[in-house]
Formats: structure tokens, C-alpha cells, sequence
């Protein structure tokens, strides 16, 4: 199992830590330079995140756990038209994509008002190709609580923001998070900066128990691996002009390349040892024909 993790340090003698990395079987997935700092978001073992923090601690820098990283999640409005102010949902997006996370914003055909806000099985199908969804919902009790149906039966970990507070036991969330809602300008005030803070604590703490959970069945490939080898394999992925060409997820990667012509390659591409076709499924996404990778436990071998 892999663990995420974001170092921060000086330019000088980074070298060092990226050789560790490597040495350690870990991967560098984005690096960001300046003239005088680095930033390094790396996947390692998780029993040699230890080595990772003494290393950053002789080089003066700094690394912390990111496990929003190698992550997909989808944030999504009843509708990005001006009855629901997108302004909240952008500033989600942005917000989390801080974080290390791929966020995809999404809005709902049907979404204008209560009493005709609707979800239909396409949208729930895109929003389940994530490793978590967040509905950004408005700034009253009677709506958020009779849109509940919107969610309720979506098969992923659901996180609900609005003005109101509401337990979220109450209306079938995984977490409510309040300070959110109609807000008719940028989210750049205090109280809206704690909001999106807590937003990503309670994010980070369903993401890590979603890790945990895999751990009891691990993956037979870890994505951040297959992410790597597609990347080196598929001559056709340099082409792709998207900013994040094939985005990892918890249990498979998302590639950015049309479905009906290019899934044979993917499947027949060699990870470790494994042909990926056998030890996944390879399936047509909703979000413009792309191929999605789910990759199966290492029960379905046995």
C-alpha cells in the first residue's frame, strides 16, 4: 500500500529525496518548482514514510501526509445556472484541487427548485465513477433536507455542504459540512476560509477510512503504478492536451483517451507481470467516452 505525501523544501540538494524516493519503490506524481523552492507530491511505501520525514527534516524542508492526493472527487450542484450561485462550488473545486485531488464539477439537468430537482441514473452513474462526491447545496433546512433523495443512493461517500446546521445522519450523509450556501461572491473571508478548511479535514478523514478499508483487500496492482506504466507505455497519452492526461483514483485510474479506440491497447499494456485487461475491468466512462480502470482485489485471483 502506498501512502501520499507532499514535501516541501529548497531547491538545493532535492535531488537527495527524490533519489530516496526511488530507491524506496515510491514515485514522484507532481512536481512544482520556483527559483529558490520545490514541491513534491510522492507516493510511497507506507512503512518507509519514516525514512521520507527524516530525510526532509536534514534538508530543512518539510513533508506532511496528502491523503487527498492520487484522488478523484466530484463536486456537485443541483444546477450551475444562477439559481444556484455557483460561486461555492467553484471555490470547493479550486480549494480542494490545493490538496492534491483531481476535482470534477458537475451539474444536475433538473436541479432549478425543490419541486422539480431531479437526478437521473447517467448523473448518478458519472458521480459514482468517484472516489467521493460533495453536493454543494443551499442556504435553507426545508430544501437541503426534502433534495436528500439527490444522494441518498449514491453508492460512494457522500459529503453535503450548506448554511444550515444539519446532522447529517438525518439526511443519509456521510458528513454535513456547514458555513456554505447562496453566497453571491467569492469564498474569501474568514469564516468562508474555515469552512473550506473543515470541508477538507472531514474529506481527508473519509478518504483515509476508505484506504483502511481497501488495506483489508488490496488491490492485485497499486494504481499509482499502473498511472506510472501507462504513462511510459502509451505512446498516445503525450497527445492528450487535458492537464492531468490519466488521473488516479482509489481503485483505478481514469485515461483521457477515447474509449472505442484505444481500450484494446489499454487492456493488453503489462503491469508487473499482469496483462491490465485480466486484472481489471475496463470500462467506457460517462464523462466523454474515457476509459476507466478499476482495478480488483487480490481476492478475485485466489
Amino acid at each position: 500500500m502506498y501512502e501520499t505525501m507532499t514535501y516541501t523544501g529548497g531547491v538545493h540538494k532535492h535531488y537527495e529525496i527524490e533519489e530516496l524516493i526511488e530507491d524506496l519503490g515510491g514515485f514522484i506524481l507532481q512536481k512544482n518548482e520556483s527559483q529558490i523552492d520545490i514541491t513534491l507530491t510522492i507516493a510511497v511505501p507506507s512503512e518507509d514514510t519514516d525514512k521520507i520525514e527524516a530525510k526532509a527534516k536534514e534538508l530543512l524542508g518539510s513533508v506532511e501526509l496528502s491523503p487527498l492526493a492520487s484522488t478523484e472527487i466530484a463536486v456537485v450542484s443541483p444546477t450551475l445556472a444562477r439559481q444556484h450561485l455557483p460561486h461555492a462550488a467553484c471555490d470547493i473545486a479550486e480549494y480542494l484541487r490545493r490538496y492534491g485531488t483531481k476535482t470534477n464539477m458537475i451539474g444536475l439537468a433538473r436541479g432549478a427548485g425543490k419541486g422539480i430537482a431531479q437526478i437521473n441514473k447517467e448523473e448518478k452513474d458519472l458521480i459514482e465513477e468517484h472516489d467521493l462526491a460533495i453536493f454543494s447545496l443551499g442556504s435553507f433546512d426545508d430544501c437541503i433536507r426534502k433534495k436528500k433523495f439527490l444522494f441518498e443512493d449514491i453508492d460512494i461517500p457522500v459529503i453535503v455542504t450548506g448554511s444550515p446546521e444539519i446532522v447529517a445522519e438525518e439526511i443519509n450523509a456521510n458528513a454535513y459540512v456547514t458555513g456554505f450556501g447562496r453566497i453571491p461572491r467569492r469564498l474569501k473571508r474568514g469564516e468562508n476560509i474555515r469552512a473550506l478548511r473543515k470541508l477538507v479535514k472531514t474529506s481527508e478523514d473519509i478518504i483515509s477510512k476508505q484506504k483502511e478499508e481497501l488495506s483489508d483487500d488490496p488491490l492485485i496492482i497499486s494504481p499509482v503504478i499502473v498511472k506510472i506504466t501507462l504513462e511510459r507505455e502509451l505512446p498516445s497519452i503525450k497527445d492528450v492536451n487535458a492537464p492531468m492526461a490519466i488521473v488516479s483514483q482509489l481503485d483505478g485510474v481514469r485515461v483521457k483517451l477515447p474509449y472505442d479506440e484505444y481500450y484494446k491497447e489499454v487492456a493488453n499494456v503489462v503491469v508487473e507481470g499482469y496483462r491490465l485487461g485480466d486484472i481489471a475491468e475496463i470500462k467506457k466512462s460517462k464523462m466523454y467516452d474515457h476509459i476507466l480502470v478499476k482495478i480488483l482485489p487480490e481476492t478475485s485471483i485466489l
